[in-house]
């Protein structure tokens, strides 16, 4: 995905209301050992393109004053009511090192799960994105999960994830497995006599 911004040489919050009141959205691009440059970009079409989901997992190409490098986008600040963008980061990379990013999960094949058809369950996405660690060419712009085999009262972690090659999964202390989606079934449902719980067991007279 192409990116076009501009050199911008004043900063300050005064240069950039400045630039907001003219339609531009003030950002900085970082990294790589490389001095951080400041720069403007149109704020319509950066507010339209904020609604790609790409457009923040993906390696994008950024054009400066027709100079281009490859960058991630690392953060972006809102109007807190406003439909308005006040700021975006930009990462440099670099080919040769690995890089943590957020990629969006894309669930699969759920109304096929045993969960849904034979349950009558509930699947509820605990999470939208995991964090992964690659290479910058390893980069997925999603990772899809299969829910084919999802029974009910189960649950899937972070771990059941099948990725990419070159792709690993960035765990943290406070959350080594997390849940990445589970099958319940509502409070008073019947299931059609099935019940994974007890699935396989003689039932109860």
């Amino acid at each position: 995905m192409k990116v076009v911004a501009f050199k911008r040489t004043q900063n300050g919050t005064g240069a950039s209301r400045r630039l907001r009141n003219a339609g531009k959205t003030p950002g900085i691009v970082y990294g790589a050992g490389i001095k951080p440059q400041l720069i403007e970009l149109d704020h319509n079409t950066l507010y339209h393109t904020l609604n790609k989901e790409a457009f923040y997992s993906s390696i994008l190409d950024l054009e400066v004053d027709g100079s281009t490098e490859q960058v991630l986008m690392r953060d972006v600040q809102h109007h807190p009511f406003r439909r308005l963008v006040l700021h975006i980061d930009f990462q440099r990379i670099d080919a040769k090192t690995k890089i943590t990013v957020k990629v969006p999960l894309h669930y699969m094949n759920q109304e096929r799960s045993p969960a849904v058809k034979l349950g009558a369950g509930v699947i509820t996405h605990v999470l939208n994105e995991i964090e992964v660690s690659c290479l910058p060419n390893n980069l997925p712009e999603f990772i899809e999960v299969n829910l084919t085999d999802l029974r009910l009262n189960h649950s899937l972690h972070a771990k059941d994830v099948n990725l990419p090659a070159g792709v690993e999964l960035t765990l943290h202390v406070k959350q080594e497995n997390p849940v990445i989606v589970l099958a319940t079934q509502p409070a008073g449902a019947v299931s059609d006599g099935y019940n994974e719980l007890t699935e396989g067991s003689t039932p109860a007279v």
